[in-house]
């Protein structure tokens, strides 16, 4: 795992879009076609700004898919992931193939057949990001580290769900669902590179115990530290806590 850290978030936004896009590109050209995850949630605003600016995203050669959603949510609500990638990534790019995690359908067949298809071939970059209670997508402490699923129905624990009413997505935690379909930690790490963008102050405490902590299920996202695709990009509010050690180990590479 590599470190990247920026003096704000639009300088982090337009270098994590500056590699996956650079990423997209080499797998088009090498292989004709791209296959991507995408993250959602007020994290990834300005990196997926930056990234449908970009040049060479070919709308024919980029298949993507759905990294979470919640359970029995339409795509007319506010919070809904669908709604968000579909406003804020395919119809920047015009992306033409891609695969949603529809909540309204029974949650075990969308993980089914979503899985199924995405399993066909690798995945060349996930875009995740860090919740501030150190989940993975929606795999929330402590998460299933073993489940070779790509796809599972999780539970949302409370402070996952406080955060998306801070966030801004509902306006009180019981409107929060208490489920969701998540792409499942292994799957996550079968991606080629991850592309981990993680802004703002109040994800530090996350941040800190993911890579200074022990590799645990209790933080899933320290996980990505095996992973020697990955790439965590920070500013300077979300790598506050961080100790000198830790920001020199993973700058040179763990």
């Amino acid at each position: 795992m590599e470190l990247k850290i920026f003096d704000n978030k639009k300088a982090l936004a337009a270098s994590a879009a500056s590699q996956a896009a650079a990423t997209i590109r080499k797998a088009i050209q090498s292989r004709g076609k791209a296959r991507i995850i995408a993250a959602t949630g007020a994290s990834q605003f300005e990196f997926l700004d930056s990234l449908t600016r970009l040049p060479g995203l070919e709308r024919k050669r980029v298949e993507m898919f759905h990294l979470d959603e919640y359970v029995g949510l339409p795509m007319d609500h506010a919070a809904s992931f669908r709604k968000y990638l579909m406003e804020r990534l395919i119809n920047k790019t015009g992306i033409e193939q891609y695969h949603f995690l529809d909540g309204r359908k029974d949650p075990l067949e969308v993980c089914r057949a979503v899985g199924k298809t995405l399993s066909t071939a690798p995945i060349d970059v996930a875009f995740v990001g860090i919740g501030e209670n150190g989940h993975l997508a929606f795999n929330d402490p402590p998460a299933d580290f073993e489940s070779e699923e790509a796809y599972l129905v999780v539970n949302l624990d409370e402070a996952c769900r406080r955060q998306q009413v801070g966030e801004g997505w509902f306006s009180s935690v019981a409107e929060v669902p208490a489920q969701a379909i998540s792409m499942s930690i292994r799957q996550i790490l079968k991606s080629r590179e991850i592309v981990c963008i993680v802004p703002d102050a109040r994800k530090a405490a996350a941040v800190r115990a993911s890579l200074e902590g022990e590799v645990s299920p209790v933080v899933p996202a320290s996980i990505l530290r095996t992973h020697a695709g990955t790439v965590m990009y920070l500013d300077q509010d979300s790598a506050s806590l961080l100790k000198p050690a830790t920001i020199a180990k993973y700058r040179a590479r763990a």
